[in-house]
């Protein structure tokens, strides 16, 4: 197999494997060795890549990497034989030769492995460091996530998600925190930040800046999968979860129309809704059914019914646009920001007027930085035929998104303002 494809299937091995294989390893090791966890799980991608270039891809690539990170993992263990400091919780199986193996094999089964990941991300959100810290920790160390990719969801830069990442350790190491799975009790006082960890991861996956895949399914559906696993624990299915998940499905459920078959965007306005998967729609109204409670409103039930105002809309133009300005007005008087302005923004120009809407946009601050921010005033300004500054915005635009594929759609964008004009 060339090298270049060998590289390809490592990655994205490497996205989606490492947090689980991670999490396994520091629940094992104990997270004041989280660094070890990494190298091990690091020198198992190496090795791949080395051996796959020469042998060829086993059958099962993913067994493979459990396989050699298991043995890694045990070498490790008994080249250190201090086994009571790296893992209190299992020292006891870990003494013995004869427990030694078979502790660290159940450890890396498949539902094992899954069921870590969450537990560590719980483990991660500790009260003692702060909650950005947590989520940036959490995502750059057990869901896969660059710093880039953090720092996209964040609006900020990659050296502040670094310093977030650096002083979490730092609060790990120097208070001595035990990051170990919370009492059932203390489960809900972190439900939050881990129900921000999923939302963000969701998030990169739907759309991605990663330069060459607008969409990444794997993490759409890791990020639901751990909050499935929520929904069925009676102390953290809460209503909040219930919401999330419902945003997701709605979400989820479009995923195979935004992209057409030479991989170009297809805009909500221009998707083919017959292509839409009715089945998790279906599911999505169940969930925001169920997440429906007289104590418990969040931000997740509104995004969560703005999504599903798109879904029963049977077009774009026939969509409830009042509807959705009612529920971003809402939205914004619960969790104020930036990006919630923008789309709260976009409702208005369909739903009242694009020039109110537009001069509202002229006025935001805190996007200087967010290609979707100078897309959107691209595309009112086209609308209302003013196609040099619409230009010019799409141009803004271009220079700040990675995605080639959006890259692309910009500059269709451009072409038909110079062809317009």
């Amino acid at each position: 197999m060339p090298a270049e494809d060998i590289h390809q299937t490592v990655d994205h091995l490497f996205r989606h494997e490492s947090g689980k294989m991670v999490s396994v390893l520091s629940g094992l090791l104990g997270l004041q060795n989280l660094e070890t966890a990494q190298d091990i799980v690091q020198d198992t991608l190496l090795q791949a890549m080395s051996t796959w270039r020469f042998k060829g891809l086993p059958d099962n690539p993913q067994a493979w990497l459990y396989r050699v990170a298991r043995n890694k993992a045990v070498d490790y263990l008994r080249r250190e034989k201090k086994f009571r400091e790296i893992s209190p919780k299992y020292s006891y199986l870990l003494q013995s030769e004869y427990t030694l193996s078979s502790t660290v094999d159940q450890l890396f089964l498949e539902d094992g492995i899954q069921d870590s990941q969450l537990r560590m991300i719980f483990a991660c959100c500790h009260p003692s460091i702060s909650p950005e810290s947590q989520v940036a920790f959490a995502l750059k160390t057990l869901c896969g996530l660059s710093s880039a990719e953090i720092a996209r969801s964040f609006l900020t830069s990659e050296e502040t998600i670094a310093k977030r990442i650096y002083r979490a350790k730092e609060k790990i190491r120097s208070e001595r925190i035990e990051l170990e799975l919370p009492a059932v009790a203390e489960l809900p006082a972190r439900l939050n930040a881990v129900l921000s960890c999923l939302y963000l991861l969701f998030n990169e996956g739907y759309n991605s800046s990663h330069p060459d895949q607008l969409i990444r399914e794997e993490l759409c559906h890791e990020a639901m999968r751990l909050g499935y696993l929520l929904t069925g624990q009676p102390v953290t299915n809460l209503p909040r979860v219930q919401a999330l998940m419902a945003l997701f499905c709605f979400q989820a459920s479009r995923l195979r129309a935004r992209i057409d078959d030479k991989g170009h965007i297809i805009l909500l306005k221009h998707q083919d809704r017959s292509k839409w998967y009715r089945p998790l729609m279906q599911k999505g109204f169940g969930y925001l059914e169920s997440s429906m409670s007289l104590f418990e409103f969040t931000p997740y039930h509104i995004e969560a019914a703005i999504a599903s105002m798109h879904a029963v809309a049977p077009s774009f133009e026939k969509t409830d646009w009042k509807a959705i300005l009612f529920l971003y007005d809402k939205l914004q008087e619960m969790q104020p920001g930036p990006v919630v302005y923008l789309n709260k923004a976009i409702a208005k120009a369909y739903a009242i007027d694009r020039q109110a809407a537009l001069e509202e946009l002229l006025q935001l601050k805190g996007l200087d930085n967010y290609h979707l921010y100078y897309t959107t005033l691209g595309e009112l300004y086209f609308e209302l035929h003013d196609h040099s500054k619409a230009r010019r915005y799409y141009q803004k635009a271009l220079a700040l998104t990675p995605s080639r594929q959006e890259q692309q759609l910009l500059q269709a964008k451009i072409a038909n303002c110079s062809n317009a004009c």
